[in-house]
């Protein structure tokens, strides 16, 4: 049998620590974690993380891969669990002060914002306007937005600059109403375009990127396909998902951007992940556990390393995260 030293020319190293500056293709034993490693170049591809300490569903997100935060979520009453992950497990920090679901996320694990969402079933009497930022330890409620919603598109990559837009408003029905928050207010800008051939507006989209330069994608009554990006001050409509769906998950930037999960508002699940390169969407590796209404922070961290938390149906995925990875990065490929 030929064996690795024969047709590469060298034997694998075998190293107490990770090589600071590998080079494609290297591969290395870890002798203090008993690893296979190797450095290797993939278009994408999901892992398993630790899970979440309370399963639940419907739930916002901040932070990035390694320095995540989800919190609220849930059924009726909605809890208002917050959690921190550091790239292996989740630890319970301080509650929200008022607990809600189907909540917009934006920030970091340490500079959050929670925005509206509510905890009544079918959105009654909820407390859809609030908004509270997290410092690292607590939350604080800070101003309400304009107008309350739930499923909303939610963007920004610090607690003090922020974007809404589009949910379900409860009697206002689905809106395209958009709104920016400067660290103290909420202010309404330009609306969301009505995306053809429905006459309404937009709920339960994934979403990305910042206040100034967001993405909105998929989403809807039924689920469709329609990509919205946002330059600051307008939207503009842009090139379509390949698969239409409602309650995904957004991570990445406005150039940058990936879209995962979902579901059709029937029977049925989605675990597609599409690649957005500024222009067009592609598909690339599926999530390990098909699921919809997941977490995951969308506040412009990289696509390249993003984290999906929770989700629908529960217990099936309402406590599993999965960690993805793309390009260069370390993959380990065996242990023991």
């Amino acid at each position: 049998m030929s064996e690795y030293k024969g047709i590469k020319g060298l034997t694998i190293q075998e190293v107490a620590s990770d090589p600071p500056a590998p080079i494609e293709g290297q591969v290395w034993y870890n002798t203090t974690t008993s690893a296979l490693k190797g450095y290797i170049n993939t278009p994408g591809a999901w892992a398993t993380g630790g899970d979440l300490n309370t399963a639940r569903a419907n739930l916002g997100g901040a932070g990035t891969q390694t320095a995540a935060l989800g919190f609220g979520g849930g059924s009726y009453p909605p809890p208002g669990a917050t959690e921190s992950y550091n790239g292996s497990t989740w630890t319970e920090v301080n509650d929200l002060n008022f607990g809600r679901y189907a909540l917009g996320g934006a920030g970091t694990q340490t500079a959050a914002l929670a925005i509206a969402g509510d905890d009544q079933p079918g959105g009654l009497n909820g407390p859809r306007q609030k908004t509270e930022s997290w410092n690292g330890t607590n939350w604080t409620a800070v101003n309400d937005v304009n107008t309350g919603r739930i499923f909303a598109g939610t963007a920004g990559s610090t607690n003090t600059a922020a974007l809404m837009f589009g949910g379900d408003g409860g009697a206002l029905g689905s809106v395209i109403l958009t709104e920016n928050w400067n660290g103290t207010n909420w202010t309404e800008v330009n609306d969301m375009i009505v995306p053809a051939p429905f006459n309404s507006g937009q709920t339960s989209m994934g979403s990305a990127g910042t206040n100034t330069a967001a993405l909105s994608f998929g989403g809807g009554e039924s689920p469709f396909a329609p990509t919205q990006s946002w330059n600051g001050t307008n939207w503009t409509e842009v090139n379509d998902l390949n698969t239409g769906r409602q309650k995904l998950g957004g991570a990445g930037t406005q150039t940058s951007a990936l879209a995962f999960g979902g579901t059709p508002n029937s029977p049925g699940l989605f675990g597609e992940t599409e690649s957005w390169n500024g222009t067009n969407w592609t598909e690339i590796a599926d999530l390990g556990t098909a699921r919809y209404s997941l977490g995951s922070p969308e506040g412009g961290s990289p696509s390249s390393t993003a984290i999906a938390f929770g989700g629908s149906p529960t217990p099936v995925g309402g406590g599993a995260t999965e960690e993805f990875e793309s390009g260069l990065f370390t993959k380990t490929f065996s242990t023991g």
